[in-house]
């Protein structure tokens, strides 16, 4: 499975997805693209197979990506600080990829029913829900 991990700011969930991704799912094939450089660095320590950065990376890393991860902004234009430019979640929205969003409650999106879950619980459930799909 062709997985493609895209986070910004510092990457610190991204960066946590792809250990735990790399760990739970030896054979996945992990690509992560930052939004700026500091996370796409922070995904590729991980243990990412390849890393790029950039609104151009998000767009064509969509294309031929299985399941896409990463935090909830990055289908909403302008978030993340404004890192998420509006190209890049129209491309994760309109790809036929899976996506496993990650419910954070930051950038002004505030996402009902997480409130009382920790940044841990979210990245369990998501990797469960990642595991989930490449068995399918």
């Amino acid at each position: 499975m062709r997985i493609l991990v895209i986070d910004g700011q510092g990457g610190n969930l991204g960066r946590q997805l792809v250990k735990r991704i790399s760990e739970e799912i030896p054979n996945a094939d992990i690509t992560a693209v930052g939004t700026n450089s500091i996370a796409t660095g922070n995904m590729l320590k991980a243990g990412s197979c390849r890393a790029a950065t950039g609104e151009n990376a998000v767009i064509v890393g969509t294309r031929t990506a299985d399941i896409i991860v990463g935090p909830v902004g990055i289908v909403v234009a302008d978030s993340l600080l404004g890192e998420v430019t509006p190209a890049m979640a129209v491309a994760v929205g309109q790809s036929a990829a899976h996506r496993v969003l990650v419910p954070m409650n930051r950038c002004e999106t505030l996402i009902a029913g997480v409130s009382g879950s920790t940044a841990a619980a979210v990245i369990d459930d998501a990797v469960r829900m990642i595991k989930e799909l490449c068995e399918q």
